[in-house]
């Protein structure tokens, strides 16, 4: 479990090499297969994409639940984004939980990943339409979309209101809180 922990703070941080190495070694001992997509992905960081996209097609991640299986399928498509195949990104994520009736964490992640693959692939009328679908499911703000569809359509992106304790509006950042 501290391997586990280890691995997935040093993937926040972006340390690449050290989440591999802890994450594989967490998984060696589970014997678990759900931490590959951070592997695959962790392989993605290093400038291995191939690596990448050989974890998402081994029997392991063939055996992967729902919510990893999902995450392969982002991974992966990123990983063909890595080697300039854009098109190719786009067409992993056309599978059947993208148009599902759902609402399971990891959709919001797909169509995300699918919208933005479709940026990527100069599809930008498409990438705005799934993009506006995440961001009218994105009740909690987890995503840029509103941002993204701005940039899209060459509009101002969105900015969050301001909160201010103060009725006057003015804020003492000398006061104690």
């Amino acid at each position: 479990m501290v391997r586990e922990i280890c691995g997935i703070a040093a993937y926040a941080a972006g340390h690449w090499a050290e989440a591999a190495r802890e994450l594989r070694a967490a998984r060696r001992m589970s014997g678990s297969d759900e931490l590959l997509p951070m592997i695959a992905d962790c392989e993605r960081g290093l400038g291995r994409p191939e690596r990448a996209l050989a974890l998402a097609s081994s029997t392991e991640a063939a055996r992967l639940e729902d919510t990893q299986r999902i995450e392969m399928l982002i991974v992966a498509s990123g990983a063909r984004r890595d080697l300039g195949q854009p098109d190719a990104a786009v067409v992993m994520l056309q599978v059947p939980e993208l148009r599902a009736r759902t609402r399971a964490a990891w959709q919001l992640r797909l169509r995300y990943a699918y919208a933005d693959a479709l940026a990527a692939a100069g599809r930008t009328d498409e990438a705005a339409e799934w993009f506006e679908r995440v961001e009218s499911a994105d009740r909690e703000g987890e995503t840029d979309a509103a941002n993204r569809l701005a940039a899209l359509r060459g509009d101002e992106p969105p900015t969050d209101p301001v909160e201010v304790d103060d009725p006057d509006g003015i804020v003492d950042l000398d006061e104690d809180a």
